[in-house]
């Protein structure tokens, strides 16, 4: 057990009002020095609609890092190569098994300054990935749009700005994970269940976005015009070998997967809370896997939790106290919901779709694993933590 003081979630940059996305407005242009990239970035619908994204990436002005002086400006970086290189990999019939060094090397330099492996992310395709229409109101469907798209349109921009707005909602359920193993910690049974009945609220209002989810993204067009780009290309039947990014890893090729909601910290900062466990199964070292894809700072915070004092424990132990039990158990129910309706999507947006080609497989997720099964073990498994 550690001092849950090492838990508070604002060590980890993790606020009330934003969670795990930045507590300033990403940057929606690179320095000065790199305009002519924000310009690449910002006509890549249009490069993709030609056909000839390749062509125009071949030879791209050359990047130097040395402008990228703040985080954010790395962060906006990591953006446009990780889009860029993403279309020149997948924005044709056929996929490339080279990047090219101009796109490569300094991909690599700005993944590696931020921790993260050189593909798109969930962090650069979602967290970082956002601008408000009014500056002055929420972050919240309605006021958010993208920053960058692959071929663009509604069901793109609905589809990424779903999670955006689940992302924001969760802040008040991860500031209060510290508070409830707080009240753990200092036997505070009446402080503890006014914590779960905190995380609880925000799971209903995540769940209440994710149910919005159909209203602007149609599962055909989702599978045509917007998972294509967003495949990796590790366990990738379509790239078996990985990718050669030129100039750098030595010229061996790297097999890296692809963009997941399985790299968001949300889900698994909430399971390891309140104990919800997962037997083995493939999925699990999977999961495992994708925390090397979430910001360093969010991988700390979730460790903290990992080994913060048992919440789940505490509550077993009290659970004749009807207002701490339930309060838990309606935490656990909302997890169990949210599961079942993300699985519902995967069914609905992937599994039933009609393959349009093996870089594009309806049976394995974008983070290259067989994904059906598992994701309803593990809603069941959530079901099963009820206390």
């Amino acid at each position: 057990m550690t001092d849950v003081e090492n838990v508070a979630a604002e060590r980890f940059g993790v606020t009330a009002e934003r969670g795990f996305l930045p507590r300033d407005d990403p940057l929606g242009h690179l320095p000065a020095p790199l305009a002519a990239w924000d310009e690449l970035a910002r006509n890549l619908p249009k490069l993709l609609a030609t056909g000839r994204v390749r062509t125009f990436l071949e030879r791209p002005p050359a990047f130097d890092i040395a402008p990228l002086t703040t985080h954010p400006d790395v962060e906006r970086a990591m953006l446009i190569l990780s889009y860029l290189g993403h279309a020149y990999v997948w924005g044709d019939v056929q996929p490339v098994y080279r990047l090219p060094a101009a796109l490569a090397q300094p991909w690599h330099d700005v993944a590696l300054r931020l921790g993260r492996p050189p593909v798109l992310s969930y962090a650069s395709y979602a967290l970082a990935n956002w601008r408000r229409v009014d500056p002055e109101g929420p972050v919240a469907l309605g006021n958010i749009v993208l920053l960058q798209n692959f071929a663009g349109g509604l069901d793109e921009e609905w589809f990424v700005l779903v999670h955006v707005d689940i992302e924001a909602r969760a802040g008040n359920a991860l500031v209060a994970i510290g508070e409830a193993q707080r009240a753990v910690q200092h036997a505070q049974a009446a402080a503890a269940e006014i914590a779960l009945g905190t995380i609880a609220c925000a799971l209903e209002g995540m769940y209440q976005t994710l149910a919005r989810m159909p209203e602007h993204c149609d599962p055909h067009v989702y599978y045509r015009r917007v998972r294509p780009y967003i495949h990796g290309w590790k366990n990738n039947p379509a790239m078996p070998d990985g990718l050669i990014y030129e100039g750098t890893f030595g010229g061996t090729p790297q097999q890296f997967a692809g963009e997941t909601g399985a790299q968001s910290t949300i889900i698994p900062a909430l399971d390891a809370a309140l104990g919800v466990h997962h037997r083995d199964d493939p999925l699990r070292p999977y999961l495992l896997e994708m925390r090397n894809y979430m910001p360093p700072r969010h991988r700390a915070f979730l460790d903290a939790i990992e080994t913060g004092p048992s919440i789940r424990d505490y509550v077993y132990r009290h659970r004749t106290h009807e207002g701490l039990r339930e309060a838990y158990n309606a935490c656990v129910t909302w997890i169990e919901r949210f599961r079942s309706r993300h699985l519902r999507y995967a069914a609905d947006y992937v599994f039933r779709q009609a393959q349009s080609s093996p870089a594009n497989p309806t049976t394995i997720g974008t983070g290259s694993t067989p994904f059906l099964p598992y994701l309803r073990k593990h809603r069941d498994e959530t079901a099963g933590s009820l206390i």
